[in-house]
């Protein structure tokens, strides 16, 4: 069955970095769109970015751009997310995605969780100030 596992989160002071990792196992990750997702309490789970399964094209919440960087290494099975400038507002469980769709355009679907069919069990991140 496919899993999806997050590693890397912690605690990390305002302006620092952290880089998730997310591996996946039981199907064939290179080619199925990939994405992060966090939830903070008592709000919904917002998209963070997001990768087609080539890795060419990428996408981003507003709120990350320029801070954070997704990419995929098709041989290892992996994904990652590399915050940088980190804020007290990025706090979450951080939460990686997949797609069961093969090959696809993501474009229109990437930020959307309910298009998603495959979820890692979240790692926290915690920026404090």
């Amino acid at each position: 069955q496919v899993q999806l596992v997050e590693s890397g989160g912690g605690l990390v002071q305002a302006g620092g970095s952290l880089r998730l990792s997310c591996a996946a196992s039981g199907y064939t990750f290179s080619i199925h769109g990939m994405g992060w997702f966090r939830q903070a309490p008592g709000k919904e789970r917002e998209s963070v970015a997001a990768i087609n399964w080539n890795g060419r094209n990428t996408y981003y919440a507003d709120s990350v751009k320029g801070r954070f960087t997704i990419s995929r290494n098709n041989a290892a099975k992996m994904v990652f997310l590399q915050m940088n400038s980190l804020k007290p507002e990025d706090t979450a469980v951080y939460y990686c995605a997949s797609r069961r769709a093969q090959y696809d355009d993501i474009t229109g679907v990437w930020g959307t969780p309910g298009r998603y069919d495959y979820w890692g069990q979240g790692t926290q991140v915690t920026v404090s100030s």
